[in-house]
């Protein structure tokens, strides 16, 4: 079983480009859309999710992706588990009445947005993105879920930006990263 996880796992890390000084000089961009791109990788990186979510988070009710890369990951993982998706968009994306937080970027402000009738008091959720820089993103999805007395389980993505310490900013909830630099 490791070395099926660590075959998968070293599938996931080669298909993950580094694209240095983007989108502004200083910053290396890991871009994801190789993985997109096969097949395989693809498979790994959800197969390596399940996993994660079998062994650790029985009670699962909802997958919640955030918008848009989230929304890649997401889906495939809640289809698997045989359990609904969510999203969290940016504001003004969703139709119908919606519940929003503001939140800061590391290139200025935001906001994402949930329907209000998306998650129920008391479900449990997993939320799942691409990404984890300085966690503004999962941090407002997590306030997201508060306001909705959601149940957070926990944070997944694909890749950990380990120095700059989004984890830290998402405690008390745990998060699990594929890859991390």
């Amino acid at each position: 079983m490791t070395t099926d996880f660590e075959s998968k796992l070293q599938l996931v890390r080669r298909h993950i480009r580094a694209f240095p000084d983007f989108p502004k000089k200083g910053i290396e961009f890991r871009d994801i859309c190789p993985i997109l791109k096969d097949a395989a990788a693809l498979t790994a990186v959800i197969d390596l999710f399940e996993e994660h979510v079998r062994s650790n988070h029985q009670q699962v009710d909802l997958i919640v992706g955030l918008d848009a890369r989230g929304f890649l990951f997401g889906p495939l993982l809640a289809q698997r588990l045989g359990i609904g998706f969510v999203l969290v968009r940016k504001k003004g994306k969703l139709p119908g009445a919606t519940v929003s937080v503001a939140y800061d970027l590391e290139y200025g402000k935001a906001e994402a947005e949930i329907q209000v009738d998306a998650v129920a008091p008391g479900q449990k959720i997993l939320l799942i993105d691409d990404l984890l820089a300085t966690g503004g993103t999962l941090y407002a999805a997590c306030e997201l879920m508060r306001r909705q007395q959601a149940d957070v389980l926990g944070c997944m993505v694909v890749i950990e930006l380990k120095e700059l310490n989004g984890s830290d900013r998402l405690k008390p909830h745990k998060v699990y990263s594929l890859v991390q630099y």
